[in-house]
């Protein structure tokens, strides 16, 4: 059956969610982001702690604000890092990324600092290391759909074959997506715990 709801429409109806809800941290309004939701922190600490996260040593893990207290967590507890370079723009698949082992490389200014840039060409150079990615979202669905906020990065999925792991506001949540997703998630960070869609497919 075919929806209705575009995922245009849709992220503007969960982006004005969360602003009248007062949700949302800066950059403000939400609307354009993927949103720097209340208890972003809580959410990546349960992440991070989560069975299946808790004893990977190298993690992708996205440029958004909202992901910042997860980096800074992930890089305190030893845990190697790529983030996407955001002055050196993906050209035919090919991304450039820092490599962060410092906690200060959590705030993308820092990264040109304490980083190593390292250049990610499909098929001949991996992300050494990288065991799974943590990628913002808008909207996700409790079955693991994940709706980006429609360019970037991430934007279709990341296509390196990697378990992919999301953080979610209550309101970013539903049972399903309305619309057609961008990429789909194993595990989802809330303030409250984790959801494994996986359990409930």
């Amino acid at each position: 059956m075919e929806s209705s709801v575009t995922p245009g429409a849709y992220r503007e109806q969960l982006w004005t969610a969360l602003m009248r809800a007062r949700a949302c941290a800066y950059p403000l309004p939400p609307h354009g982001h993927h949103p720097n939701f209340t208890r972003a922190r809580q959410a990546g600490r349960h992440l991070l702690a989560h069975p299946q996260v808790a004893g990977l040593h190298t993690l992708i893990v996205g440029p958004d604000r909202v992901l910042a207290p997860l980096r800074k967590l992930a890089l305190e507890a030893g845990v190697t890092l790529y983030v996407p370079h955001q002055k050196k723009p993906a050209q035919h698949g090919q991304v450039w990324y820092w490599r962060l082992t410092d906690p200060a490389g959590a705030r993308l200014s820092a990264m040109p600092k304490v980083g190593e840039p390292v250049l990610y060409v499909p098929g001949k150079h991996p992300l050494e290391g990288a065991q799974a990615a943590v990628i913002a979202s808008v909207a996700v669905g409790r079955e693991g759909a994940r709706l980006g906020k429609g360019f970037g990065w991430a934007a279709r999925g990341l296509g390196l074959g990697l378990p992919e792991l999301t953080l979610a506001h209550p309101l970013m949540l539903s049972g399903a997506l309305p619309c057609a997703a961008d990429s789909r998630v194993i595990l989802i960070g809330t303030p409250d715990g984790v959801l494994e869609p996986s359990a409930v497919l």
